[in-house]
């Protein structure tokens, strides 16, 4: 075999792993795009209709409720069971540094809050619409699929 016909599958295989840089490239950034933190305006409205549907608010003010905040992903319902009590809790780590703690009652609330149409859509953020759509359509997530340490069950326990 001569030098040039070696050259032709080493730049073959040069080439296919210069792409695989490319792609991880892509992915990663598709992936920070998708964690996008939410707008304070939407944020603050968030708040208001998770509140007004009916969620306690547990401002967290110690190292237990931090503990709590930061193993809950922020911005996302998640499902506890505890016994036959069903409670949904969502993290806000941004705007109040707090958790939202409601029945499957207050939940279903909160969703027909964020479908009825918005009252004036001039002052409402650009991206409310996205955001309010990625949290009505999406699933909430199941607190055994977090696989979180039994103490920070037990802190939320007493909210209930």
């Amino acid at each position: 075999m001569t030098s040039a016909s070696m050259a032709l599958p080493y730049s073959r295989a040069r080439k296919a792993f210069g792409a695989v840089p490319a792609i991880a490239l892509l992915l990663g950034a598709t992936l920070l795009a998708a964690l996008e933190v939410p707008s304070k305006p939407f944020l603050d409205k968030n708040s208001f209709y998770l509140s007004s549907s009916g969620f306690k608010v547990q401002v967290v003010n110690d190292a237990a409720g931090r503990q709590a905040l930061h193993a809950l992903p922020p911005h996302r319902f998640v499902v506890h069971r505890y016994g036959n009590d069903v409670r949904y809790l969502y993290a806000e780590p941004i705007h109040c540094v707090c958790i939202f703690i409601g029945t499957q009652a207050a939940y279903q609330n909160y969703r027909d809050i964020l479908a009825r149409p918005v009252d004036q859509p001039d002052t409402v953020a650009p991206d409310y619409q996205t955001q309010a759509s990625a949290l009505l359509y999406g699933d909430p997530y199941d607190w055994t699929s977090l696989n979180q340490p039994t103490s920070i069950a037990d802190y939320l326990q007493t909210y209930y």
